[in-house]
């Protein structure tokens, strides 16, 4: 998300940061790229204006122009007002009320409603310990009910059974009859929608919300839809009231500007935004994490969340143990691969380093992807015990017999191989530094393939 915005404004303040000093002039031409930047990355215009406006006023003050380092100044600026387009305060979601509590999903056909649905619904049973039901409302939609029936069996969520000619108002009403009969905490309600804002939708959706009373009306909204979102948001909060906004697809959206703008349109937070297709792929959003992303400043928090969320906490503790011994082996290699496939996109986790968006040459070069890890792993795989314990064992025709067997090539063993060799000197030296590592991740988590150097 964000890539194009990213790699724009990156190039924009580094020409500041390479001119030392700096004029209102400097300042004010930098502004006029930066506008044109958030307007391509599909900012609103409205929500443009606002934002260059207060950068530009704080951006020429003296105390910005006679700093020692003005660019990183400005910077700095930009960075607070992202984080006040964005939402500065964190939201989330609402549980409180006497139970069951009612969440209402409501958006257009399409958005990912039903699938961001189970996704609350397992958060909320993961990390709430609330007991959850879920009841899909689309009655029009073919095998809608079923996809939510599907999706409930697939989390083990409870999950409304249809009854064949019921109404929507009925199934909520139902919905909340039988959660409270069986003690439940949440209820959320997976609504129609419609391929177009229409009056119909919108009193259908007017009168659940009505019959159940929700603490939230959260709008599910389509990151790559651009500033059909944001018109859409607008309508849905000037018509229903929604309380906050769920981001779907921001992992395939490399403009972003439906997320700098939805907020400022609307006035109500981004409480969630949908990270992947996998059904754990929702993430709380954090307007810091979020502007430093923008900036090129990488998420290091979100990259340990997600570690420490998949890893095992004992046997990171005892990998991280026997590297700072330099006891590092193919087979611990092998290990790291798969915790790296389990925490998601290998390409997603590469964004969230720090200087990535000035990478995008390398990591392409580098051809870094979850087939080559699972390619990778192969070959440690294909090796025998021993010859994982003691590398030195890897002669020409035992290098041959793993290609044959992983069904690669000796290049690719050879490549391994050299990789391992530099993990290895690299936990050497960790375990000299401390055992601090990357900002908290487990050491070793590094993406395969690529130099650490770039990221420090």
């Amino acid at each position: 998300m964000f890539d194009d915005l990213t790699g724009r404004l990156g190039g924009i303040f580094d020409t500041l940061a390479r001119r030392g000093a700096l004029k209102a002039a400097d300042v004010e031409v930098a502004m006029r790229e930066v506008r044109v930047a958030l307007l391509e990355a599909d900012v609103a215009l409205d929500v443009v204006k606002t934002f260059i406006t207060g950068v530009t006023e704080e951006a020429i003050g003296e105390k910005v122009l006679s700093s020692i380092t003005p660019g990183q100044m400005v910077v700095k600026i930009v960075n607070g007002h992202l984080i006040k387009m964005l939402g500065p305060d964190p939201s989330p979601i609402n549980l409180a009320g006497t139970p069951p509590v009612a969440i209402l999903m409501v958006g257009l056909q399409g958005t990912g409603k039903t699938t961001t649905t189970a996704k609350l619904g397992l958060r909320l049973e993961k990390r709430e310990n609330k007991k959850v039901m879920m009841a899909s409302l689309d009655v029009y939609r073919p095998a809608a009910q079923q996809q939510l029936l599907q999706l409930g069996e697939q989390t083990s969520i409870r999950t409304l059974a249809p009854v064949l000619g019921e109404q929507p108002v009925a199934i909520a009403k139902r919905a909340m009859k039988e959660a409270a009969r069986e003690g439940l905490d949440m209820v959320i309600l997976d609504t129609a929608g419609r391929l177009h804002l229409d009056e119909e939708l919108m009193a259908e959706v007017s009168h659940i919300r009505d019959a159940t009373r929700p603490t939230e009306t959260l709008l599910v909204a389509d990151a790559l839809a651009g500033q059909d979102a944001v018109t859409v948001a607008r309508e849905f909060n000037e018509q229903i009231g929604v309380t906050g906004i769920v981001l779907t697809r921001v992992d395939g959206d490399a403009r972003g500007g439906a997320a700098l703008s939805m907020r400022a349109v609307t006035g109500q937070p981004i409480k969630l935004m949908g990270t992947g297709e996998k059904i754990d792929a929702l993430e709380v959003f954090d307007a810091g994490r979020i502007a430093g992303s923008i900036l090129g400043q990488g998420d290091i928090v979100g990259l340990v969340e997600k570690a420490s969320d998949m890893v095992d906490q004992q046997e990171a503790e005892k990998m991280a143990a026997k590297m700072m011994k330099g006891q590092f082996s193919l087979e611990d290699m092998a290990e790291q691969f798969k915790q790296l496939r389990k925490m998601g996109d290998i390409k997603g986790l590469m964004g969230m380093l720090p200087g990535a968006a000035k990478m995008k040459a390398q990591i392409a070069d580098a051809d870094i992807d979850d087939t080559m890890i699972a390619r990778q792993e192969a070959i440690i795989l294909s090796m025998t015990h021993k010859e994982r314990q003691r590398p030195k064992l890897l002669n020409g025709s035992r290098r041959r017999r793993i290609a044959t067997g992983s069904g690669t090539t000796v290049q690719d063993v050879n490549r391994v191989l050299k990789q391992f060799k530099q993990m290895a000197q690299m936990m050497k030296k960790a375990g000299k530094m401390g055992k601090k590592g990357m900002g908290g991740m487990p050491p070793g988590m590094m993406p395969p393939g690529m130099p650490p150097g770039p990221f420090r």
